[in-house]
């Protein structure tokens, strides 16, 4: 299967330095210069991982993830970030925005490769992968996990796909303590390299759209989940 990944930088060598190496891996690649020309190039494309620089003229990075997560069709795809802007803030505002995975530049091409394999590997849900397709049902909450869908009380919240894996996963085993560890091994996986604060907003994120009351925080340990 030959995947499709669109590039976007302002940077022409970057661009055609990444483009020659990931065509040579057999990727099937579409590149922008900011996020204004990505998004008008998704229109007749569909990507498996989107490789997205943040410092862009006309739109940035934060912004054209910020408009691709807005759109249903899109809410599968991967989304790495690729900058030099490698401050915390920003690494948290890239993944709070729905991304998936963040690298600084530079980064050899080598690394990038293991990256975005890495995101392509875990592409298909684990909960499908692993056969585990129940839906969840509670009181005033019913997750879906094959239509990646949530019923809270009489609202639809909208999930990133991080956001829904990690409810799922907690919601599967209400009462039992994951450790952050294992949330990190089992949402994000062994390749991906991402920090403790990543965990912290997404359960941020969750608690937003639904009761406060249902994950709860054990100090020192992670997670868990209580209907």
């Amino acid at each position: 299967m030959k995947y499709k990944l669109l590039l976007v930088d302002d940077d022409p060598d970057i661009v055609d330095i990444l483009s020659f190496n990931l065509r040579k891996e057999g990727f099937e690649i579409k590149t922008a210069a900011n996020g204004k020309l990505a998004l008008d190039v998704l229109k007749d494309f569909a990507p498996d991982l989107v490789l997205l620089d943040i410092m862009m003229p006309v739109m940035d990075g934060l912004q054209c993830c910020r408009e691709l997560r807005k759109d249903s069709k899109f809410e599968n795809v991967s989304i790495l970030f690729l900058t030099a802007k490698g401050d915390e803030d920003t690494h948290i505002a890239a993944l709070d925005l729905g991304g998936d995975d963040f690298v600084e530049k530079p980064v050899s091409v080598k690394v990038l490769l293991s990256r975005i394999k890495a995101l392509i590997r875990r592409k298909i849900s684990p909960l499908t992968s692993e056969g585990n397709n129940e839906i969840l049902s509670f009181d005033t909450l019913t997750i879906n996990p094959m239509k990646m869908e949530v019923q809270y009380l009489d609202k639809k919240p909208e999930f990133a796909k991080k956001e829904f894996l990690l409810l799922y996963l907690l919601a599967s085993n209400p009462g039992r303590v994951f450790k952050r560890e294992e949330i990190l091994d089992k949402i994000w996986g062994k390749d991906i390299i991402v920090g403790d604060r990543t965990i912290d907003v997404h359960v941020r994120k969750l608690r937003e759209k639904l009761d406060d009351s249902f994950i709860k925080t054990i100090k020192g340990v992670g997670y868990k989940f209580e209907a």
